[in-house]
């Protein structure tokens, strides 16, 4: 008897990493082999930084703060401990807006904390 094989299921999956390569430059964009492993390592890398976006989104919220506390004669850390004595429920996202865009309301928050 001869061997079977599922060429259909194989054509499409090859045609679904072809599809997710679409754009890439040279041969990742057709050929099967250096594709697929554009595309496995391109996976990777969306998983590991869709971690890593959170940790880069909170550095650059803390950055802000410090600048907006320091321009008020705190420093973050300083400032982020009276924020939190004083039981003033917001987050550092929160906290970073105001700094940037609101100068105002942010000042405000520094002088109830001081």
């Amino acid at each position: 008897m001869p061997r079977s094989v599922n060429s259909v299921a194989s054509r499409a999956r090859r045609k679904k990493v072809m599809k997710q390569a679409k754009g890439y430059f040279g041969r990742r964009k057709n050929v099967w082999t250096v594709a697929k492993n554009a595309v496995e390592k391109a996976m990777l890398y969306a998983y590991r930084d869709r971690r890593n976006k959170k940790r880069n989104f909170r550095a650059l919220w803390i950055t802000r703060i410090n600048a907006g506390a320091r321009m008020h004669g705190m420093s973050y850390s300083q400032f982020m401990g009276k924020v939190k004595s004083n039981g003033i429920e917001l987050n550092r996202k929160v906290l970073a807006d105001l700094a940037m865009n609101h100068p105002d309301a942010f000042k405000a928050i520094v002088e109830r904390v001081k």
